[in-house]
Order: structure tokens, then C-alpha cells, then sequence
């Protein structure tokens, strides 16, 4: 049997979904210049030979139980996340009470928060933190438990328990990927406690996702966006998510 090859155009999905995980039709038809029909025969054919994952709304890769290396997430989408991270600033008031989670977005967001005056943060990200001293007006504080080497983030029954017992005005989290469901994913078992009870501990929760994360999969549940106020993406939502978020209520911002 003749050996599978991708076309040009093919080997150009392929090599953006390797990139960025998850990549949306819209924006095939958009950087290929062809129509949505070619674009899913590309999708199809590639599928059928076990290259990429078949989504609704896109593409992604086969694999999804392991996040990208750090090194690599923070020099992806890097303007894409400054803009995220200014409409993220946005939207928070001096003096307020925040959570910082993990993850390259929450960081570019730290580095946005620089300006503000009298912040009250906690986070488990130790590169979030070192951002934030900067600013001699916060308060911030650390949780406990151990560092992963790899990104920074602080981890392990003692960092749950620790975020457990504050109570803030508003938790920004990132997160790996969305379903089609509206199923709120992550790579990292060791993300999901931190992240479900940032979403319960917090009066207001905003979501901060570029486009590549909707529809993308990974393998451990952190719960639903109906559970969250805002979310803050870098391009308009594919028609099922928006219907999904105004169903639930949900506030999208599309950074500028």
C-alpha cells in the first residue's frame, strides 16, 4: 500500500495543531484562504490516517493527556495572551481581592496587574508572585505545598487545603481546554482540586482561554463554564460556544 502523504496545505494543519494543540476551522479557512468544505476534507483525510483528532469546530492533536512543555507554552500565542491579559486588567478594580492561578496567561495577566494599586493576591504560581513584587502596594500571598520544577506552580494536598480557606472577590483562572459539552478540562490530575475550588471560592469568576483552547481536549474534568461570570478569549467564539455561554449567562469579552 502507497505510503500516506500530506498535501502542503495539510502539512501546514498538521504543524499548527502541533503548535497550538487545538486549531479552529474558522481560522484554517481564514490563514489557507480556502473554503470550509476544503478545509474538513483536509480534516477528514488526515483524521482517517490517525494524524489529528477530529472536533466539532476544528482540529486537534491525537494525544490528549499530556500539556505541552512550559518552555514551549510561553513563547506560544505570546500576543495573544498580552491581549487577553489587558481586558483582563481591565475588569479588575484597585484594592480588590484576587486569585492568580497557574499557566503563561495567568502570568502575562500578573505582568498587566503591575499598574493597579493596593492588590490583595494569592496564587500557586511562583512565577506569578516574583511578577507581582514589583509592586511594593500588594499584598501577596503564596500557598503552601511543592514546586513543580517545571512551571512554577505549587501543588499537592497542602496547596488545596491552604487555597481552601480564603474566600476572594474574583478567581482568574486558565484552563487546557473546552468541550464541546462545555466541559471545563486539564492535562495536570494535580490542577483540578486547585482549580474547582478556586471556582467555588471566588464571588466572581473570569475564565481567561485563547481561541486554540475551545474544543480542545484533555483528559481530567474541572467542572462546567456555567460555573463561571467571564470569559476572556484573543478572537469571536465559534457559534456552538457562544450559544453554549449565552445559554449559561456567561459575559465574553473579545480582547482588542
Amino acid at each position: 500500500m502507497k505510503k500516506f502523504e500530506p498535501s502542503k496545505r495539510q502539512a501546514s494543519i498538521l504543524q499548527m495543531v502541533d503548535e497550538f494543540g487545538f486549531v479552529a476551522t474558522e481560522a484554517m479557512v481564514t490563514e489557507f484562504d480556502v473554503t470550509p468544505q476544503t478545509i474538513r476534507r483536509d480534516l477528514n483525510e488526515l483524521s482517517e490516517h490517525g494524524l489529528l483528532s477530529r472536533f466539532h469546530g476544528g482540529a486537534g492533536q491525537v494525544k490528549s493527556a499530556e500539556n505541552p512543555p512550559y518552555k514551549d507554552r510561553l513563547q506560544t500565542g505570546v500576543e495573544a495572551k498580552r491581549k487577553i491579559a489587558a481586558a483582563t486588567a481591565a475588569l479588575i478594580p484597585n484594592g480588590a481581592s484576587i486569585f492568580l492561578s497557574t499557566g503563561t496567561t495567568i502570568e502575562a495577566i500578573a505582568e498587566a496587574l503591575l499598574g493597579h494599586e493596593k492588590l490583595h493576591v494569592f496564587t500557586n504560581n511562583l512565577h506569578v508572585a516574583r511578577i507581582l513584587t514589583q509592586n511594593e502596594s500588594f499584598q501577596i500571598i503564596v500557598s503552601c505545598g511543592q514546586v513543580r520544577h517545571s512551571d512554577g506552580g505549587i501543588i499537592g494536598s497542602s496547596s488545596d487545603d491552604f487555597i481552601g480557606d480564603f474566600r476572594m472577590d474574583i478567581g482568574i483562572v486558565g484552563i487546557s481546554g473546552i468541550d464541546e459539552d462545555g466541559s471545563l478540562l486539564e492535562y495536570d490530575p494535580q490542577e483540578v482540586k486547585t482549580a474547582k475550588t478556586i471556582l467555588r471560592n471566588s464571588q466572581k469568576v473570569i475564565m481567561v482561554a485563547d481561541r486554540h483552547k475551545f474544543g480542545r481536549r484533555a483528559m481530567n474534568r474541572v467542572g462546567h463554564v456555567r460555573e463561571l461570570d467571564v470569559i476572556i478569549t484573543d478572537s469571536n467564539l465559534d457559534p456552538h460556544f457562544r450559544n453554549i455561554c449565552a445559554a449559561e449567562n456567561i459575559d465574553i469579552v473579545v480582547s482588542e
